[in-house]
């Protein structure tokens, strides 16, 4: 018998904070909302990320494509080389396998949403650059 999704509410201060901060991955933090292994979902996982001043997630790859809604902040995303400037209230959506990454270069913290359609946050497997 198969488990069927149910309804989640949560909020990223039920979730425990994760991250990086390495020079492959660059400086970047956020908390899972929905994945299949920490809560009953099944087709999409999702999160809030975090982006200091300075901070940045690395260029990088996978194959599910992605959604980035910005609610608070400035910053510079680049998509297969194109950098676009992003505030609070840009939706940008990244296909599959483009290379892509995000930083702040402003004074104040950058957070975005950011959407996968995968059951698993753990099923997106990250290709960054070798160095």
């Amino acid at each position: 018998m198969t488990k069927r999704s149910q309804a989640v509410i949560t909020t990223a201060e039920e979730r425990p904070r994760d991250g990086w901060n390495d020079p492959v991955h660059g400086a970047i933090s956020w908390h899972t909302l929905l994945s299949s292994d920490i809560t009953p979902t099944d087709s999409m996982s999702a999160g809030i990320a975090e982006l200091v001043p300075g901070g940045e997630l690395k260029p990088h790859r996978h194959d599910p494509s992605e959604i980035y809604f910005i609610f608070e902040g400035t910053g510079i995303v680049r998509i297969d080389g194109q950098e676009t400037t992003v505030k609070a209230g840009t939706t940008v959506f990244i296909p599959g396998n483009a290379e892509h990454g995000i930083r702040n270069e402003s004074s104040a913290n950058l957070k975005f949403f950011y959407v996968f359609p995968k059951g698993s946050f753990a099923d997106v497997v990250y290709r960054f650059p070798e160095n």
